[in-house]
């Protein structure tokens, strides 16, 4: 190629840079905005196989906590076929006992026992749709809400107290105890949504930091004498009254309860608001460019306010179900690893609604199967745990779950020739 001189008034380094090969913005390295924004959008396929694979591995680690598996192993040169009976043998033990704990026991002599197992998931799942609703609503923001494990801490606290300080008839009782849960978690997102909005801290450190304050704060209130059990000597408050909870959907024989309706109904709105409203488009073009958004009259900082105060009523909400549901008493571990959990429904479901619903569902079944593997399969209630965490790992890594099943990229640079 022949050297061009630069025309008159040109540099000579504007000429270099004018000859240079020049190259795509998106062959450049994805900044971390947009590697979070790939995870949190992980195409369906993508989260399928992220399970599969989860549940693969999990299989194999299933095969080295069975002591006759390990037995057979010892001596697999010479009999092989005793190491293949062992494995399946333990395999099919395992993933039977996650099936009858989370979906149907086959053994049960009455047609309530044998559907206890799936009631008793979808019981657990309840508080996960609400937690889960509230994460994915700020994600899909562009926030990064890790605050729902005080929020619903909070949540459970108001609400608790208007459960058993207030004597009032069923439905008020109920209905104003939802409310206090749900303002108890809107309070407490509010904090971490007003100081990303002005002063620009950043929410992922402000929520992790809540999530300690509100740990010792239910922990000083549990030791005020308004707040404990009378007779009690441990940290708990006293036992909330009947008209402040939820009734059970289909009666005592199942712990499930009126909040998985609320929850769906809460699915329903947040698929309305985020979908459907002008308020959920103000949620998805902050969250999509915050400039754009600006540029087209949008108050950035109040609808980063009003995304973490949604998140924040729904992780209330979450609280509701534990508090008002299944443990009508308030401790520091009320809300479990609830908070946590949800961050890995919101991240299965894509964020989506109806995603959300089916990711908690799975989450709910699995922590149902905890017992039953525990005792049917004789393997450690840790396993459970091991799944969960490996799912969090392929969902995390959409990268890695293509190269595993070789799936080509969704958006494949084209390369520059010079």
């Amino acid at each position: 190629m022949s050297e061009q001189t630069p025309a008159p008034g040109e540099s000579v380094a504007a000429a270099s840079i004018a000859e240079s090969p020049k190259t795509e913005p998106s062959a450049e390295r994805p900044s971390g905005r947009s590697v979070m924004r790939e995870i949190v959008e992980s195409s369906t396929l993508v989260v399928i196989l992220a399970v599969i694979a989860s549940l693969i591995l999990s299989g194999v680690l299933i095969l080295f906590a069975d002591p006759e598996f390990r037995a057979a192993l010892q001596y697999f040169f010479s009999r092989p076929a005793d190491t293949f009976q062992a494995a399946a043998d333990a395999l099919g033990s395992a993933y039977s006992a996650i099936w009858q704990g989370a979906v149907f026991n086959s053994g049960g002599d009455t047609f309530a026992k044998k559907i206890a197992p799936f009631m008793q998931t979808l019981t657990m799942a309840t508080p996960l749709i609400f937690a889960g609703l509230g994460i994915g609503i700020g994600f899909r923001a562009g926030l990064f809400n890790i605050g729902a494990q005080g929020q619903i801490m909070i949540g459970a606290t108001l609400g608790a107290v208007v459960g058993f300080m207030w004597h009032l008839p069923f439905p008020l009782h109920l209905i104003l105890a939802v409310i206090g849960c749900a303002l108890g978690g809107a309070i407490w997102g509010f904090i971490p949504g007003w100081l990303k909005a002005k002063t620009g801290a950043h929410e992922v450190i402000t929520t992790i930091m809540l999530n300690y304050i509100a740990l010792n704060l239910v922990g000083w209130l549990l030791t005020l004498e308004s707040m404990q059990r009378e007779g009690s000597d441990n940290p708990q408050s006293p036992v909330l009254d009947d008209s402040a909870l939820y009734p059970k959907l289909f009666g005592d024989q199942f712990q499930l309860h009126w909040g998985f309706v609320l929850a769906l109904l809460a699915a329903g709105f947040s698929w309305w608001l985020m979908e459907r409203s002008t308020l959920g488009f103000q949620f998805r073009a902050v969250g999509a460019n915050p400039s754009a958004a600006r540029t087209a009259g949008m108050k950035v900082s109040t609808v980063t306010i009003l995304v973490m105060v949604v998140a924040g009523a729904m992780s209330g909400l979450a609280g509701s179900a534990q508090i008002l549901g299944t443990q009508p008493s308030l401790t520091v571990g009320i809300a479990g690893s609830i908070g946590f959990d949800a961050i890995t429904v919101a991240l299965l479901g894509a964020s989506r609604p109806l995603g959300i619903v089916m990711a908690a569902t799975l989450f709910g079944g699995l922590k149902a199967a905890g017992p039953t593997l525990q005792v049917q399969a004789g393997l450690p209630i840790d396993i459970v745990l091991v799944i969960q965490s490996l799912i969090v790992l392929f969902i995390a890594a959409p990268p890695l779950v293509r190269f595993l099943f070789r799936l080509p990229t969704p958006h494949k640079v084209k390369e520059v020739v010079a």
